[in-house]
């Protein structure tokens, strides 16, 4: 008994400690939050002091700090505690470094000295003991410098260490103030005596990074990460330089829109332990006898690639099968294992972030990779990589565009970013959109913006007219370039003296809806498109949510080279969209592998995000400039679903196939009946070409459904009075079968 009630003694002793240390912890962080009120709080009783005001205690201080550093002490002293409490307000987790407190110590000095520098020596000391100029310091300073200097280069020597000071505590890199002083100077020359041509060419150099160890551990921060100070930011400018490029169009009644309209507020990203996490990976791969050297970690968005460099004679198989001990180790809910990096002599282990950065569309549109895009071409943001770079992509170079990926993995997202990118670049009058969305939600919001050419489809039946009108736009635009010996509408745009063509994309937010519905159409069509519609300036954007084979057929895949797998929920899904694994293993929200051409494996990208308002913001901005024009023939075609498989798939490039249909449909229309034997007999045919021809002819209504084993209904007899009189047919009493006995010639 008295060994079972030992533990409970000891579970009780526990708990006062626990909540002992929840109480310390408490009383830490309510001292911390509260650290930047009394700061600000002890300014203003420096200020009031200086006045007589608040009571005893402002009145104080104020003589005890002005015995130090006389007038500064209602001046300099409380601008620098209010600075430092505003960096601590702006970032309570934030430490702000020893050195930028030092150097705030050294500036308060010799601005104290500068004040007193230039007094005579026989009333400086008890100016200093009033409380008066640079106090105390200022005395003790100014005295020991001009013991080996004056007057005049004491304040000059003082006045550098002040600037100096200055720089570190704003956390300013002392190369801008060298760049400053030095274009200052030579600016001066320039405008007095000479302009010297190369000077530019002198500031080059200046720019090149030290190199750095081979084997030194290499972090690289591509986002914003939380626990660290923040880089210096040359944001604004870059900001400026994006807005005046989004405001320059070529349409001078067109403005482009703000980036001020969108949110961009920027939050950070956890990666944990980075040197924890890299020790234990290589602890891991060491207790399976693989001594491997790590190189370093790009922290990303999403996730953190840690780089480790292999011994040689290493199978990477080897160290891509550690995958689950490597994530049991590291306590990961997945990792992806990139072996090698394309271009490295290195393996990649991408671990997840424990708190991820939200990439906003508006950072992406202030980086120099946008800015940089031409005018009126098709470039849009996809995301950043695993570096933090961002991934800019041109949809007139892929032309067209696959998104696939199981339901909330980012695909509607995704699209917005893509159209939203397009509207921040080209007016009206440069892009045409035709938008689908079967879903009746993803794409409203787009409805009546001018670059619209219908108004959003909803319906399988609009979406086919839509789809034939555009196959009917890109032959009349391809007609027309040959006229006037152009290959594409680029060439075409160039020529002064002719009317520019807009680009064209079509998008189809779900294309698994409209395969079920009608599926040979909108394969044969969407085919058609791809094949030939690159040259005349119409792409397509297909988005999907069941990647199956039936949706995404051969034939689509060959002619969309470009794809975005989402997260996926099978290896069998992620195959079908990227011919290769590794779509399972992404982690949702926007996590992407990007393929295109000219990448040998996918790429690994965090997908931009914009919210609903960002989106109707855009669109209200877009639709105040001006009315919609729609055209009304885009809908308007005539087309009649079907959901047989489509005609290319068997199209076998025989050149009989017209002749044999305009002889099956006499055949069929003279006997008053139809049935494969019929026509493998009439028109000496084998069973495939036969039964190829009788589903053609239902498809075009000319004959009815199967009845069983009954010969099938003509439904066109009128089409009798137009075939030719000398042609001759069965009669219409002979039997489906057997009478006849001629023989059969295979197809």
């Amino acid at each position: 008994m008295p060994n079972a009630r030992k533990p409970a003694k000891n579970s009780a002793k526990t708990k006062p400690t626990a909540s002992a240390e929840d109480g310390g912890d408490l009383f830490k962080k309510i001292l911390r939050q509260s650290l930047p009120l009394l700061a600000i709080l002890l300014a203003l009783f420096l200020i009031l002091g200086r006045l007589e005001l608040g009571g005893r205690l402002p009145v104080f201080l104020h003589d005890a700090t002005s015995q130090a550093v006389g007038w500064l002490s209602w001046s300099a002293l409380p601008a620098i505690i209010i600075y430092f409490a505003y960096l601590k307000a702006r970032d309570i987790e934030q430490e702000i470094s020893i050195t930028r407190w030092l150097a705030a110590v050294v500036m308060l000095i010799s601005l104290a000295g500068i004040c007193h520098v230039f007094l005579q020596d026989d009333n400086a000391g008890q100016l200093a003991a009033d409380g008066r100029y640079g106090g105390y310091l200022g005395y003790a300073v100014s005295y020991a410098l001009k013991y080996p200097l004056n007057a005049l280069t004491s304040f000059m020597v003082l006045a550098v260490v002040n600037v100096v000071s200055l720089f570190i505590v704003l956390n300013l890199s002392l190369k801008s103030l060298y760049d400053f002083v030095f274009n200052g100077l030579v600016g001066l020359w320039n405008r007095f005596f000479s302009r010297p041509e190369p000077v530019e060419e002198k500031a080059a150099p200046a720019a090149k990074p030290k190199p750095k160890k081979d084997k030194e551990f290499k972090l690289h921060k591509g986002v914003p990460v939380e626990n660290s100070a923040p880089a210096p930011a040359a944001e604004p400018s870059a900001s400026q330089v994006a807005k005046n490029a989004l405001t320059v169009a070529d349409d001078p009644d067109w403005k482009l829109p703000s980036i001020d309209i969108l949110n961009r507020k920027q939050d950070k990203a956890d990666a944990g332990d980075i040197q924890a996490n890299a020790e234990t990976i290589r602890e891991t791969l060491a207790n399976f006898n693989i001594d491997v050297e790590m190189e370093g970690a790009n922290v990303g968005p999403r996730v953190t690639q840690y780089t480790l460099r292999p011994p040689s004679g290493i199978k990477l198989a080897k160290i891509v099968g550690l995958e689950s001990n490597i994530a049991l180790d590291l306590a990961a809910s997945s990792i992806r294992i990139e072996a090698p990096i394309p271009g490295q002599r290195a393996v990649g282990i991408e671990v997840p972030n424990k708190k991820a950065a939200t990439v906003r569309i508006s950072s992406l549109f202030e980086s120099a990779e946008w800015q940089n895009v031409e005018p009126r071409s098709l470039a849009f943001c996809i995301g950043k990589d695993i570096a933090g770079n961002p991934e800019i992509a041109y949809l007139e170079k892929m032309p067209h565009i696959l998104l696939a990926g199981q339901t909330g993995s980012g695909k509607s997202v995704g699209i917005n970013i893509l159209l939203t990118s397009l509207l921040y670049r080209n007016s009206p009058s440069d892009l045409k959109l035709i938008l689908v969305d079967p879903k009746q939600v993803e794409l409203g919001p787009y409805n009546d913006i001018p670059h619209l050419l219908t108004p959003v489809i909803n319906s399988p039946e609009k979406c086919l007219s839509a789809l034939k009108w555009t196959v009917a736009e890109m032959e009349r635009r391809l007609r027309t370039f040959a006229g006037v010996s152009k290959r594409n509408i680029a060439e075409f745009n160039s020529l002064k003296d002719q009317v520019s063509m807009p680009f064209i994309v079509v998008v189809i937010d779900e294309l698994a809806d409209l395969m079920m519905v009608a599926s040979r159409d909108v394969e044969s069509l969407i085919v058609r498109i791809a094949q030939k519609a690159r040259a005349a300036g119409i792409h397509l954007v297909l988005a999907t949510q069941r990647p199956s084979v039936d949706v995404i057929t051969g034939l689509i895949k060959a002619n969309v080279p470009a794809r975005m797998a989402f997260t996926t929920a099978s290896q069998v899904d992620s195959r079908t969209i990227l011919d290769q694994v590794g779509a399972e293993k992404l982690l949702g929200a926007g996590d992407i592998l990007y393929l295109h051409s000219s990448l040998p494996k996918p790429k690994r990208l965090q997908g931009a995000f914009m919210s609903d308002g960002e989106t109707e913001k855009v669109c209200e901005f877009l639709r105040q400039q001006r009315e919609v024009e729609y055209d009304s023939e885009v809908v308007s075609q005539q087309v009649s679903l079907t959901t047989g498989r489509s005609q290319v798939l068997d199209f076998d490039g025989d050149d009989g196939d017209d002749e044999l249909f305009k002889e099956a449909v006499e055949v069929v229309v003279k006997a008053g009946k139809a049935s494969t034997s019929l026509l493998q007999r009439r028109l000496r045919v084998g069973y495939a070409r036969a039964a190829r021809l009788i589903e053609s002819l239902e498809e075009q209504g000319i004959i009815g459904p199967a009845d069983g084993s009954r010969p099938r209904e003509v439904l066109k007899a009128g089409l009798d009075d137009d075939l030719e009189d000398g042609s001759e047919g069965p009669p219409a009493e002979d039997p489906d079968g057997f009478e006849d006995s001629e023989e059969e010639r295979p197809d």
